[in-house]
């Protein structure tokens, strides 16, 4: 049973703050994704860890872990980086859906991930959205 505090709690409110490359290594891309984290809430989120995963199009692409420790304030906001892995595998899946669907109107995502805090503390979110990609600059 968890306690009633958690039970009233509003979802975080997620945002990605940046991304930048960082060096990769052997077949794999790596990226610094930073999250803006929102909490709506009249008390802190404690954490120990965290992990994101992001899909496109409905397929994995990358994935990442922190052990960064730290807390969002109540009715405040932080800002956490994680590296994220790209498998050259997880690209080339990515290629082969673009290639099954040659008229992409619209590419969408969802970052999911969690901040860890322990067996009733661990908080999930989820961040969706959708971009039109630009096929203007395209040299075919």
């Amino acid at each position: 049973m968890a306690c009633a505090t958690l039970q009233n709690s509003d979802p975080l409110v997620v945002d990605v703050a940046g991304i930048e490359t960082l060096p990769s290594e052997g077949a794999e891309l790596r990226l610094l994704v930073s999250i803006r984290i929102q909490n709506p809430n009249d008390s802190p989120v404690e954490f120990n860890g965290a992990a994101i995963d992001l899909d496109v199009n409905g397929r994995r692409l990358a994935s990442g872990v922190s052990d960064e420790v730290g807390t969002i304030p109540r009715y405040g906001e932080a800002l956490l980086a994680m590296p994220v892995t790209i498998s050259a595998f997880n690209v080339a899946r990515q290629i082969f859906g673009v290639m099954n669907q040659p008229n992409v109107d619209e590419v969408s995502y969802r970052l999911r991930g969690k901040l860890e805090a322990g067996l009733l503390g661990t908080r999930r979110f989820t961040y969706e959205g959708a971009f039109q990609p630009d096929l203007s600059q395209s040299t075919l």
